[in-house]
C-alpha cells in the first residue's frame, strides 16, 4: 500500500519523465515528422508492460505500444531482458503499426529488479519497403520492408552492432533512419534514468505500488463513468476509399456498439475480409482507436493510463480488414485513421448530445521526395494536415485542426518545406464553404497547394474522399478531402491515395474535409452567420444556399433580403 499523497507525487513525477523522453526525441531526430509533426507515441509502463504515464503525440500509438510491449514480452520473456538492454519490434502483428513504425523499448532496473518499462515509437523514413516514401499497393508483407523481430539494439548498454548494420545495409536513407532510431534509443535512456530516480528516492516497492495504484485509480474512474452513459446497442457502417490494389472498390467498416452498466462492447463483425492491398490493420492498432473514443467519452481530463480501458472491449473476426493475420499487407494505416468516427457514428445514434458529428475523417498525410537540385543527395519531407471537427449539440466544430486520432500533433511549417526540399508553396489557408451547414456548423478544412521546382514524387495518403463527413440531427455533410493535380489546368486531376511522379512546376494540392453539421441549419443565429462570412469560413453564396440568409457587403446580415428569400 502507498498514501494517496505519494501516489500523486510519483504519478505526477512519472508524467514528467514522459514529457523529457518527448523533448528529448524531438531535439535529436533527424524526421521533420518527428520533430515537427510529433508523429511519435511514448510510454512508461509497469513490469507487466501497462502504460502508467505517457505524452500526447500520435494517440493510437499509445495503446499500440502496451500491445507491443506484452507481445515482445511473450516472446522473449522478461529474463531475457537485462539492465542497459534496448530492443526494437516492427513486425506489425505484434508492433501494432507498419514497418516503418518501429516500437524501441528499454526495461527499467532497479539493481537487478525489474520495476518497468519505456517506450518510444516514431514514424522512420526508410526501411527498404518496396517503394522510397511510403507503399500504397503491396499485397504481402515481404513487399513492406525490413523486418525486425524482438531484437536487441544494445545489450547491458552496448550497442549492438549486428542489429545496426541490418538496419543501415536495409535502408536508402541509413544516416536518417539510424538517426531517429537512435533518437529513440536516446529517449528511452532518458526514461529509464527517470524512473530509476523515482525508485531511488521513493524505493522500488513504493513505486511499483504507486503504479498499481494509478491503474486502480483510472480503472474506477473508467468504470463510474460508463455507468453513467446512455445504455443500448446501435450499428453503423462507413468506408475506408479503397485497398489500394482494387482500385475504386470500397473498403467496408461496420461497427456496432453495446452499452451497458459495467462496459463498452465495440464489435466489428461485419467488417470487410480479406482485403488485397495493405490497407489492413493490426488488432493492436484497431483496439488503440477504440481506446482513443471510449476515453474521450469516460475519462477525457486525465492521462492515459491503462485502467482507464478496463470497461471496455473489442470483437473481431480474424482475417478481417481490422484484425490482420501473417502475411496480410498492412502498410497503408488509414483504417486505424479512419475506425475510430465509425464508432462515434454508432454511438451518436444513441448519444447525440454527446457526440460530435464526424470530422473530415482523415489525416490527409503528404510526403514529397527526390534528388535536390543543389545538393544531389536524396531528399524526403512530409506533414500531416488538419481538417474541419464536426458540429456539437452545444457549439461549432473546430476550424482546421489535427486530426482526433493524433492530438498531440501538427504540420510541418511552410518555411521548413522551402528551407530543406525543392518545394514552393503556392498557397496554405482555410478551405471555405468544407463545413457542413446546421444550427452548429462543421469547422472548415485547409488546403495546401506544393509547386515541386525540381522533378520528383509527391505522396498522399487520403482514404476518405469518396464518401462525405456525416451530420447530426438535421447538419450538413461536409465536404470530402481531395488530392488535386495540376488544379485549373487541362492536366488537372482529382485523386485520393495516390503515389505521383511529378516534373518541374507541377503542383500538388493537399485539401482536408470539413465537418459535418449539427442541427438544423435555419436555426443557426444569424449573427453567427455574417461572421463566418466575415472571416471566410463561409461565402455569401454559401450562407444563401445553405442557411437562406443574406449577407451584405459591410457583412451584415440584410434583414429585408433574408426574409424575402425565406419565404420563396
Amino acid at each position: 500500500m502507498v498514501d494517496a499523497i505519494t501516489t500523486e507525487i510519483i504519478r505526477h513525477g512519472l508524467l514528467a519523465a514522459a514529457e523529457e523522453i518527448a523533448r528529448n526525441l524531438c531535439r535529436t531526430a533527424y524526421n521533420t515528422v518527428v520533430y515537427e509533426v510529433h508523429d511519435y507515441g511514448i510510454g512508461i509502463h509497469d513490469a507487466d508492460g501497462n502504460v502508467v504515464a505517457d505524452t500526447p503525440g500520435v494517440a493510437v500509438f499509445t495503446r499500440g505500444n502496451d500491445s507491443g510491449l506484452k507481445h515482445s514480452i511473450d516472446f522473449l520473456g522478461k529474463d531475457a531482458m537485462d539492465p542497459g538492454d534496448v530492443f526494437i519490434v516492427n513486425y506489425p502483428y505484434w508492433s501494432s503499426a507498419h514497418v516503418l513504425d518501429p516500437l524501441v523499448f528499454a526495461p527499467v532496473h532497479h539493481g537487478e529488479e525489474l520495476i518497468g518499462f519505456v517506450t518510444c515509437r516514431v514514424h522512420v523514413v526508410d526501411l527498404n519497403q518496396k517503394d522510397p516514401g511510403y507503399v500504397l499497393d503491396s499485397t504481402d508483407l515481404s513487399q513492406e520492408g525490413l523486418i525486425l523481430p524482438v531484437s536487441k539494439l544494445y545489450r547491458r548498454g552496448v550497442q549492438n552492432d549486428d542489429v545496426i548494420n541490418i538496419i543501415k545495409f536495409n535502408s536508402r536513407r541509413p544516416r536518417a533512419t539510424l538517426g531517429d532510431i537512435q533518437s529513440q534509443v536516446s529517449a528511452c535512456f532518458t526514461g529509464v534514468k527517470r524512473t530509476r530516480e523515482l525508485a531511488e528516492k521513493y524505493g522500488a516497492g513504493t513505486l511499483t505500488a504507486a503504479m498499481a495504484a494509478i491503474n486502480e485509480h483510472g480503472e474506477r474512474l473508467a468504470r463510474l463513468a460508463v455507468a453513467k452513459l446512455p445504455k443500448g446497442t446501435w450499428t453503423a457502417v462507413d468506408y475506408v476509399d479503397e485497398d489500394g490494389v482494387d482500385v475504386g472498390e470500397l473498403v467496408k467498416l461496420q461497427c456496432t456498439v453495446t452499452v451497458t452498466d459495467e462496459e463498452m462492447v465495440i464489435d466489428w463483425t461485419g467488417s470487410a475480409k480479406g482485403v488485397k492491398g495493405p490497407v489492413n490493420v493490426p488488432l493492436g492498432m484497431t483496439e488503440a482507436a477504440c481506446c482513443l473514443i471510449f476515453k474521450s467519452l469516460t475519462t477525457p481530463d486525465s492521462p492515459v493510463v491503462a485502467g482507464n480501458f478496463a470497461p471496455m472491449r473489442v470483437v473481431t473476426e480474424p482475417g478481417s480488414v481490422v484484425h490482420a493475420l501473417p502475411p496480410m499487407p498492412t502498410f497503408t494505416l488509414w483504417t486505424g485513421i479512419l475506425a475510430g468516427e465509425v464508432v462515434l457514428k454508432a454511438l451518436a445514434q444513441g448519444m447525440p448530445d454527446l457526440i460530435p458529428a464526424c470530422s473530415g475523417g482523415d489525416v490527409g498525410a503528404f510526403i514529397g521526395l527526390g534528388t535536390h537540385p543543389r545538393t544531389g543527395e536524396l531528399w524526403q519531407d512530409g506533414s500531416n494536415e488538419a481538417v474541419g471537427f464536426g458540429g456539437t449539440a452545444t457549439h461549432d466544430g473546430q476550424d482546421g485542426i489535427m486530426h482526433l486520432s493524433e492530438p498531440g500533433c501538427r504540420n510541418t511549417p511552410v518555411e521548413v518545406f522551402e528551407m530543406r526540399t525543392p518545394l514552393f508553396l503556392e498557397h496554405y489557408g482555410y478551405r471555405p464553404d468544407s463545413g457542413g451547414v446546421g444550427k452548429h456548423r462543421g469547422g472548415v478544412g485547409i488546403s495546401r497547394a506544393y509547386r515541386f521546382t525540381a522533378p520528383g514524387t509527391g505522396i498522399m495518403i487520403a482514404y476518405k474522399t469518396q464518401t462525405k463527413p456525416w451530420p447530426i440531427a438535421g447538419g450538413g455533410e461536409g465536404v470530402p478531402n481531395a488530392v488535386i493535380l495540376n488544379p485549373g489546368t487541362p492536366q488537372e486531376v482529382w485523386q485520393g491515395g495516390s503515389y505521383n511522379r511529378l516534373e518541374a512546376g507541377e503542383v500538388l494540392v493537399n485539401a482536408t474535409g470539413g465537418g459535418g453539421g449539427y442541427g438544423d441549419p435555419l436555426e443557426r443565429d444569424h449573427d453567427a452567420i455574417a461572421r463566418d462570412v466575415r472571416n471566410g469560413f463561409v461565402t455569401r453564396e454559401a450562407a444563401e444556399q445553405g442557411y437562406r440568409v443574406v449577407i451584405d457587403e459591410d457583412f451584415r446580415v440584410d434583414a429585408a433580403a433574408t426574409a424575402a428569400l425565406r419565404s420563396r
